[in-house]
């Protein structure tokens, strides 16, 4: 590796939460990118929190998003895994920590009853149609599972079709899928 890579950003990931009647899911690509290099294709970007219960996906740097994940479990287990007040109290400290505030990093998070993007800026969204999106590939996902929605597909195969559209049109995404949702 030359040494102008080392300034280069990383890219690479694509994330798209469907959520229909009692069904949600998330699901990511696995591919990490630095310039023009894949660094790894089958990266595992979606986790599964409080027992099941919650599940995320991020788009970003990887150890920044493994330190929201341990932020977001500690405020679950805080707030009775009620996820919204964990996720406004999360992006509160995202916003005000000086350490929380240099990460790069967003998230989809979705329990049962709502789905959820946070960002660094201190932004909780939740989505009017129960669909949402992050990444390189976020856009394309999107607007893949929209017209896909009223289908009679399931949510799981709504997101894994999004992602394949996204990685036939976006360079930082593959079809190394992986796929989370409530049990």
């Amino acid at each position: 590796m030359n040494h102008k890579n080392l300034n280069e950003k990383w890219y690479g990931t694509t994330v798209v939460s469907v959520r229909r009647d009692s069904e949600v899911v998330i699901a990511a690509d696995g591919q990490v990118t630095l310039g023009d290099t894949v660094m790894k294709a089958n990266a595992r970007k979606v986790r599964s929190l409080a027992g099941g219960r919650v599940i995320t996906g991020f788009a970003g740097a990887t150890a920044d998003a493994f330190s929201l994940f341990e932020r977001l479990e500690s405020k679950l287990e805080k707030h009775s895994n009620n996820l919204m007040r964990s996720c406004v109290e999360l992006a509160k400290d995202w916003r005000t920590d000086r350490y929380l505030r240099r990460l790069e990093a967003m998230m989809l998070v979705a329990d049962k009853e709502v789905s959820l993007i946070l960002s660094g800026t201190g932004d909780v969204l939740e989505p009017k149609d129960g669909l949402m999106a992050i990444g390189s590939g976020g856009n394309f996902a999107l607007a893949a599972a929209r017209a896909m929605f009223n289908s009679k597909l399931k949510p799981e195969e709504i997101a894994k079709k999004s992602l394949e559209i996204a990685a036939e049109l976006c360079i930082y995404t593959n079809n190394n899928i992986i796929i989370e949702k409530i049990k």
